[in-house]
């Protein structure tokens, strides 16, 4: 006589929690929570602070400053120039021929052959110097433009950038917009003759190209924190360039002051 089999026993529920990825994921993009472990599996979440541009007076001027990997006298030359008042400096290193032997190989990036050519300008085997004037179509507000960053977490850091353009601007062509994670680099940092603010990852993303009326951009992305960056120097640079490359709207993070809360410049 065959005994009928035991019923299996139901499936345990699951415990309600916050996925851990997810809540990593609404950390790192400057949402009112980041993530902390717990011994349970769990996640408990914490209100970090938050830098973005909204303190920081909108840039009337790019200064792109290019080295080449395998030019060593490049980044401690002395004629480089130092970015005026109003100005939003980005250093950015090109690979050299010499690959992975070039002396400034650890922070080269082809992101910096992308920046080169939309400004139309060949790869340089020393050094160049590119200045773009910010103009702002008729219309525009203030800042137009808003860029965001939470702190970094697990190697990993979350970036926005916000622009509305003014009501009846016309599309004459593509938009494009750019949004680099920095590293501010002191004067003096390996001998370098000015402060600098390194590129460490970019996003360059197309504004609404199937769209027949002008929208704005609202974009975020959790970027790469590169070996070798200290994740108390990042901030966040963006900017939109129209279909001729020229740079329509700029701005850059600014953080809180770790001893008041209030925002300060780094």
């Amino acid at each position: 006589m065959h005994r009928p089999r035991p019923a299996p026993p139901p499936p345990a529920r699951p415990v309600a929690r916050m996925p851990a990825m997810l809540a990593l994921a609404t950390a790192l993009l400057g949402g009112s929570a980041l993530v902390q472990a717990q011994d349970d599996g769990g996640v408990r979440l914490d209100a970090p602070p938050l830098c973005d541009s909204e303190a920081r007076p909108a840039p009337r001027q790019l200064l792109d400053r290019f080295i080449n990997a395998d030019c060593a006298a490049c980044w401690r030359d002395e004629a480089t120039p130092d970015a005026a008042a109003n100005t939003l400096a980005l250093d950015w290193v090109l690979p050299g021929s010499l690959g992975d032997e070039a002396p400034l190989a650890a922070v080269a990036r082809r992101d910096a052959l992308e920046r080169l050519d939309s400004l139309r300008l060949p790869p340089p085997p020393q050094g160049a110097i590119d200045r773009s004037r910010v103009r702002p179509p008729r219309g525009a507000g203030a800042q137009p433009l808003r860029v965001a960053h939470g702190q970094a977490l697990n190697g990993y850091v979350g970036a926005s950038l916000t622009w509305q353009p003014p009501k009846g601007m016309a599309r004459t062509g593509p938009l494009t917009a750019w949004l680099a994670l920095v590293e501010e680099l002191p004067r003096g940092t390996e001998d370098s003759p000015v402060a600098r603010r390194l590129v460490r990852n970019l996003v360059v993303a197309p504004i609404d190209p199937h769209r027949r009326e002008l929208a704005g951009a609202d974009i975020w992305r959790v970027l790469n924190v590169p070996e070798g960056a200290q994740p108390t120097r990042l901030e966040v640079a963006g900017w939109v360039t129209d279909a001729r490359g020229r740079v329509v709207a700029a701005a850059a993070s600014r953080c809180p002051s770790p001893s008041s809360g209030a925002a300060g410049a780094r």
